[in-house]
């Protein structure tokens, strides 16, 4: 899909036979920032995993658990599917064929696409919980994964059936289209909230929609461009890694995070901690009495909290018995009166 040669043709032919009296500068300058993407792609990774790790901590897994799992699966995909290919260009451009080291290239390609698939799966259902639509549900995961299966399965079919097709110019357009599909749907998702149900300020969806669209726009234009030399490449690499980590960022530092904190303050601050242990409350129940105070049906308390429908009636029902109430109002106000 994304074969960023490192030293097959830029690093070793390429620079060497157009511009030979700087060749050993350029390529000294290359290596260089390769380097440095390989320190910032490492950074970005591990700052978007922890970001996202505090945030789910802090709010509860319920919206921010979809946002660390896909941080988790697209910076895999990242160092395995693209970091990789570097690797593979490194390490045996030399030593190997080039029709071997394209079928290394494609394997490694194919081995890594679940990452992503299931890295846009997450965005979109983070995205879709920001805006009230709940994307867990069965038939979702269904289409989408049926969806996805298809093109990587017909991709498949096309690099074994035609060796003419040229694999990277068909993984590079999957890509392409894809990402720009995903993307896209995340800034409509959060531009478009379902029946005024987003769960973020006005001014925050006007930033974040456009942004995420832009990140699409930077990851998916260097690809077109890939054949022309190194660079291309690197910027690529700079965007895939930086942009995605826009989100937890934005969440952390920024106005997102503190309006969707006051819309839980009461109770998520004060003593929800001692009231839940005053009455003996499990945390999987104070997850659930989250989701109560903050008018979420048991329906689409079980989509976030990622348990059954049954598992959150039961739940209630406990909660109900320990804290002596017998409805939803008398639970809210309780836990206003004590929290």
């Amino acid at each position: 899909m994304i074969s960023v040669s490192v030293c097959s043709r830029g690093l070793k032919s390429g620079f060497r036979s157009l511009i030979p009296e700087y060749s050993e500068y350029l390529y000294i300058v290359i290596r260089f920032v390769y380097i440095l993407l390989f320190i910032v792609s490492a950074g970005a990774s591990a700052t978007g995993i922890i970001l996202a790790t505090r945030l789910r901590k802090r709010y509860g897994p319920g919206i921010f658990a979809p946002l660390l799992y896909f941080q988790v699966f697209i910076y895999t995909f990242g160092f395995y599917g693209i970091w990789g290919q570097v690797a593979i260009d490194l390490f045996l451009g030399q030593s190997v064929s080039q029709e071997l080291l394209q079928q290394l290239h494609d394997i490694a390609m194919l081995l890594s696409l679940p990452f992503l698939i299931f890295a846009w799966y997450m965005l979109i259902r983070f995205t879709g919980g920001l805006a009230g639509i709940a994307t867990g549900r069965f038939w979702f995961i269904a289409v989408f994964l049926l969806v996805n299966s298809a093109v990587m399965l017909l991709l498949v079919f096309i690099i074994a059936g035609d060796k003419g097709a040229g694999t990277g110019n068909v993984m590079s357009g999957y890509y392409i289209i894809m990402n720009l599909i995903h993307y896209f749907l995340a800034a409509y998702l959060i531009h478009f909230p379902w029946k005024g149900q987003n769960l973020i300020h006005d001014h925050d969806r006007k930033i974040v929609a456009p942004v995420l669209f832009i990140i699409m726009m930077i990851q998916c234009v260097p690809v077109m461009f890939m054949e022309r030399g190194e660079w291309p490449g690197m910027i690529f690499i700079f965007g895939f890694f930086a942009g995605n980590l826009f989100l937890p960022v934005y969440f952390s530092w920024f106005t997102l995070a503190h309006s969707f904190a006051s819309s839980k303050e009461t109770v998520t601050t004060g003593s929800f901690d001692e009231f839940c242990r005053k009455y003996k409350i499990s945390p999987r129940e104070s997850e659930v009495i989250m989701e109560i105070c903050n008018g979420l049906s048991n329906k689409e308390i079980s989509e976030k909290l990622f348990i059954s429908l049954q598992t959150v009636k039961d739940h209630s029902h406990h909660i109900y018995i320990k804290t002596n109430v017998k409805s939803r109002v008398q639970l809210i106000n309780l836990v206003k009166d004590e929290v």
